[in-house]
């Protein structure tokens, strides 16, 4: 199997199955002297792990990780960084049944039809547990990314038909609610409609927003590799992620040049824009304002409700899927959002440092 390996010299590879012994994640191009310990990538997987709020799957997992290489006293070395996630709580014969017929929404079909053969525990590669690498990975990434004065923040902007109103924005409540939404009030209005969904044994989707600050002016490439187009990439590489907006998104096709243009000002003596409908990039490139970007969710693919599908016999037939499963995707997938798109970031801006011949001259000059 190709395409398990994401960046160009921030380089990740991910490895493992749903119900598996293990996942993890092998990172190549972490330079070296950058304070590294298991806690430090341990916050970003607690935050992605299941069973801890009544919106998430009761499965149980520790999702304790171990850094096998690539460290040592403290300090990466600059040599490859291997990271391993046991799996503890695998429970397969909940998957057992579906091995005979293909669930909606998910990717068996397509998985067999490619392969002509599918890990049906839990969906194998296809599963959300295969996040655990580009989580832990993307960790890391933070790190040199806050190193550098880059700051990369995703939340829960919507699940169904909530919103979180961002003129009251809580950072704390990003990692403190059931939700992911910096906005507590529409934190509980979107528990009780995920309530409500879980009791007709249906589930939701949603909006995850990122934000990318301190990023300067001048990062990523103007035609096939732009950064605009690596953060979709990038972003729709996620499972469930079914749509990408930067900026003003899909609002930008109802719009006209005169209100959609961001004006240039100056501002202390920096080249400033008065509005950001752009998202902080421009010509896939980066013009020094704030970063948004948006990944649309779909609705957790596995319900508890009856469905039509065809088996393995090529018979039409209806199920009722077993399991412990999350209502919503969303909060669970804030946390790699933010990872992905600090892997892409990352990534642009080592690629970024050839780009001129003063920034050779600057770093190499003796």
């Amino acid at each position: 199997m190709s395409g398990s390996t994401f960046g160009n010299i921030f380089k990740i590879t991910t490895w493992g199955e749903s119900h598996g012994k293990a996942l993890g994640v092998v990172i190549d191009g972490c330079p070296s002297g950058l304070s590294l310990n298991e806690e430090d990538i341990q916050i970003y997987l607690n935050r992605r792990k299941p069973g801890q709020t009544s919106i998430s799957t009761p499965r149980k997992e520790d999702d304790q990780v171990e850094i096998l290489s690539g460290v040592f006293e403290g300090k990466t070395t600059g040599t490859p960084i291997s990271l391993l996630v046991p799996n503890t709580s695998q429970k397969s014969s909940d998957y057992s049944e579906i091995a005979s017929y293909y669930r909606p929404g998910h990717a068996d079909f397509t998985f067999d039809a490619k392969y002509g053969f599918r890990d049906y525990r839990g969906g194998g590669r296809s599963s959300g547990r295969e996040t655990i690498g580009r989580v832990a990975a993307g960790a890391i990434a933070m790190k040199i990314l806050k190193e550098m004065g880059i700051t990369v923040t995703a939340y829960t902007r919507s699940i169904g038909p909530v919103s979180a109103d961002l003129s009251s924005f809580d950072q704390e409540a990003i990692t403190s609610t059931a939700s992911c939404m910096p906005d507590r009030a529409a934190e509980e209005k979107a528990v009780s409609y995920l309530k409500e969904c879980m009791m007709k044994k249906d589930s939701a989707g949603g909006i995850v927003e990122c934000r990318i600050d301190g990023l300067p002016a001048g990062v990523g490439d103007p035609v096939f590799e732009k950064l605009d187009a690596n953060l979709s990439k990038a972003l729709m590489s996620i499972g469930a992620v079914k749509a990408i907006e930067i900026g003003d998104g899909i609002a930008v096709s109802t719009a006209n040049g005169s209100t959609n243009n961001d004006a240039f000002v100056m501002k202390d003596g920096h080249i400033c824009k008065k509005t950001n409908h752009s998202g902080g990039i421009l010509g896939g490139i980066s013009d020094g304002s704030p970063i948004i970007v948006r990944a649309h969710i779909k609705p957790t693919p596995s319900i508890f409700s009856t469905q039509e599908t065809v088996n393995k016999d090529k018979q039409n037939i209806e199920i009722s899927i077993k399991g412990r499963h999350d209502p919503v995707i969303v909060p669970r997938a804030v946390v790699v959002v933010e990872a992905m798109t600090a892997l892409t970031v990352l990534d642009a801006c080592l690629l970024n440092m050839s780009s001129r011949l003063d920034y050779l001259i600057d770093f190499y000059r003796q």
